[in-house]
């Protein structure tokens, strides 16, 4: 029975720490969704300015268009089916990948600049943020008249078009200021607004620095305008910022070409010369692979001419003088295959030295040509000894007969060869074509308006919880009174809502004098008196085993509601039928004479002193059965005041004729009057507030009293947030509110 019983015991208290680790995980959650819902009006505002921005973001970003156009590349030599035969001799064929680079090298891009002058920039200059959309939207056929007084800046209509701008190397990529003072006459200045040159539209103005010839200007007097005049390397570096080429499907030999910019129509002309100086480049290397291969072989027919003339004046010379000779049947088979052995090892010298242009001794494909060598003259060695077995007649007409052969045979392949390279060059059209031209969208690209208010947002709202986060980082304060009682072992007697009557009551005291008002009065329904009548049961459970009937409220520091709890519960204890006396020992700060409406004078101070009876001391309120004493004129020297007989006498005469005294103290940290008192009371309780002060705060307060002799019985968490507690998930994130209502 007795293992049951304990294996009934671990049963429970595994299943309660189970249980315990589920809250936690779902409180951790709902603590989440608490924070955000406590700060929902910080997300509200973030996320509206960022919603705002996101707006003018949309409405100043400047629209961008994109043209874009297809490129086929032919993998295979692209000349006529008669001159496939030489294309070995005018390369490999083109790779897309090599294209690629071609298109976006400086040799493509380098020449459109120059032809188009896109290393000339010349723009209004426009005011910061918004003048740019202004002008944008501005349709006149005159510049647009400017705007608050600002004729410096342009607002819409402006023209200035610059047909030649060369300056001198220190000057490519600073701006220059070009300003409109007359009609058709301008002055330029440099960033520091020295004057360079002055000129006239139509005319070349000329300085040390620049020469400049504007062909067009139009704006109002005042208007400035900006030209630079960009080094090759950053105009190329701006026109790649936007041109893009990317291949259509892999493997499919069609290239896509695209340029974005903010101007449509120059985007298009722009992208238009680029295509058509991309295909003009191919069509000139092309070209020019077929005339490096005719020069070479014009350069090898005149030498080779020549070794067939010789070789036919000896073999005639030779047949003369021994008359005429026949070669028989064998001597022709093995003349035939002399010749066409030689003729390949002529072939494949050729070859090899075209290889060794490009590569070493060591690549395969020379090492390949050299074995077929190799084979080759092993065959021509073992005609040769054929050759050598005839008689001396029939050698030398062999041998005088192949070089003729040889010789001849080489001279008309070059010749051919020739003549099909002059074609080859006259009809090259490349092996790049354009399938479509450059054709621009009609609508902008790129993230329209309402995507871009989406993303401001989304960033408004990551921003947001980024602050409630490094808010709740760098607080680290008490959220929940579990925390306290896990901590620091000690009770929570009650816990005290957050009261919005409670701050109006508060904002309406700060403007008037005279009485002030009481929430357990005015609003005995209130969520927060309601926790303190469930304290009084408490506070009697506290007292049974006491010396003295009285409580010592008191805080760790300021500002934690200790006289709002002690006032409030004096008036709930007192609504219940016990007689309740309320002290104000609190004789630095003490204002509990200000929410009843009476004076300070005449209170513990005048008592200690000797100067006033105890029925002079205890002022009646207007709540039934409960009274106050006041701290009277405050001392110079509270601390010692409290350490006089005199006090402790007037809490024992007062625990005589009352039912409950609270003591309303200063907070234990900042002076020890706490400490004082505490020693008299019968109980003491620590007021602590939510989000007002972490863990440690009150360990050290506890300590504080503990070490003055002075045990804590609890605390009262007050101010607790029950809205953000709703949201907590688990019983103890609910608040349940249960009270009277009228019929109607």
């Amino acid at each position: 029975m007795e293992n049951e019983s304990n294996k009934s015991t671990k049963a429970i208290v595994s299943q309660q720490i189970t249980s315990s680790n589920e809250e936690a995980e779902g409180l951790a959650v709902g603590e989440i969704f608490a924070l955000i819902m406590e700060h929902r009006l910080l997300v509200f505002a973030v996320t509206a300015v960022a919603i705002l921005l996101g707006v003018a973001w949309a409405v100043v970003a400047k629209p961008v268009y994109r043209a874009d156009a297809l490129i086929q590349v032919e993998e295979k030599f692209g000349g006529s089916s008669v001159l496939k035969e030489l294309q070995p001799l005018l390369g490999d064929s083109t790779t897309v990948s090599a294209e690629l680079e071609i298109l976006t090298s400086r040799m493509v891009l380098g020449r459109v600049i120059e032809k188009l002058r896109l290393n000339v920039e010349a723009y209004p200059k426009y005011f910061p943020l918004i003048g740019s959309a202004i002008a944008r939207r501005y349709k006149g056929e005159e510049p647009n008249s400017p705007l608050f007084g600002l004729d410096g800046y342009a607002w819409g209509g402006e023209i200035l078009q610059v047909d030649a701008l060369d300056v001198h190397k220190d000057y490519l990529d600073k701006p220059f200021t070009l300003t409109l003072y007359e009609k058709d006459r301008y002055v330029i200045a440099d960033l520091e607004g020295v004057m360079i040159v002055k000129g006239e539209v139509g005319k070349r103005a000329t300085a040390p620095q620049l020469s400049i010839f504007v062909s067009r200007l139009t704006g109002h007097v005042g208007t400035q305008f900006t030209v630079v005049r960009r080094s090759n390397e950053s105009a190329i570096s701006i026109l790649r910022q936007g041109f893009a080429v990317k291949e259509r499907g892999k493997k499919s030999g069609i290239l896509e070409v695209s340029l974005v910019g903010p101007n449509p129509v120059n985007s298009a002309v722009v992208l238009d010369d680029i295509l058509k100086t991309y295909v003009l480049q191919n069509v000139e290397r092309r070209s020019a692979e077929a005339e490096n291969t005719l020069v070479f072989l014009e350069t090898q027919l005149p030498a080779l001419k020549r070794e067939m003339d010789v070789a036919e004046a000896a073999y005639n010379a030779y047949r003369q003088s021994r008359g005429s000779l026949d070669l028989n049947l064998e001597t022709q088979s093995v003349l035939q295959s002399v010749v066409e052995v030689d003729n390949q090892i002529v072939a494949l010298k050729q070859e090899r030295d075209e290889l060794r242009q490009s590569f070493t001794a060591e690549h395969p494909r020379i090492q390949a040509v050299d074995k077929r060598l190799e084979r080759l003259l092993d065959r021509r060695k073992q005609f040769d000894t054929d050759v050598n077995k005839l008689p001396d007649t029939q050698q030398k007409v062999l041998r005088l007969a192949r070089d003729v052969e040889v010789s001849t045979t080489l001279y008309t392949n070059l010749v051919n060869t020739a003549q099909q390279l002059k074609v080859s060059k006259a009809g090259t059209v490349g092996d790049v074509r354009i399938i479509d031209a450059a054709a621009v969208s009609n609508k902008p690209v790129g993230t329209s308006g309402v995507v871009r208010i989406a993303i401001a947002a989304f960033v408004g709202v990551a921003i947001s919880l980024a602050l409630i986060w490094l808010k709740r980082s760098l607080r680290i304060v008490i959220e929940d009174p579990q925390v306290i009682e896990s901590r620091l072992g000690l009770p929570v007697y009650a816990t005290v809502p957050h009261s919005k009557d409670e701050v109006k009551i508060f904002t309406r005291a700060r403007k008037r004098t005279g009485a002030g008002e009481l929430l357990a009065v005015a609003k005995p329904e209130d969520d927060a008196i309601e926790s303190l009548r469930g304290l009084r049961t408490t506070i009697h459970f506290a007292l049974m085993d006491a010396e003295h009937n009285s409580i010592l409220i008191t805080g760790s520091s300021p500002g934690l509601g200790k006289s709002f709890i002690s006032k409030n519960l004096g008036t709930v204890l007192a609504q219940a039928g016990s007689r309740i006396v309320i002290i104000d020992a609190d004789l630095r700060r003490g204002h509990i004479n200000k929410e009843f409406g009476l004076s300070r004078e005449i209170g513990v101070s005048e008592y200690v002193a000797g100067t006033v009876r105890l029925e002079e001391v205890v002022k009646p309120t207007s709540v039934s059965n409960l009274w106050v004493v006041t701290t009277g004129v405050i001392p110079p020297n509270p601390s010692e005041l409290l350490m006089h007989l005199r006090f402790e006498q007037l809490l024992q005469q007062l625990g005589k004729q009352f039912d409950t005294l609270i003591i309303d103290a200063p907070p234990i940290l900042a002076v020890s009057d706490a400490a004082i008192i505490g020693r008299l009371a019968g109980a003491t309780i620590l007021i602590a507030r939510a989000g007002c002060h972490p863990i440690g705060e009150l360990e050290q307060a506890v300590k504080r009293l503990n070490h003055a002799g002075v045990q804590v019985k609890g605390f009262v968490f007050n101010d607790l947030n029950t809205d953000r507690q709703r949201y907590r998930y688990g019983y103890k994130g609910y608040v349940y509110r249960y009270s009277y209502r009228e019929k109607s």
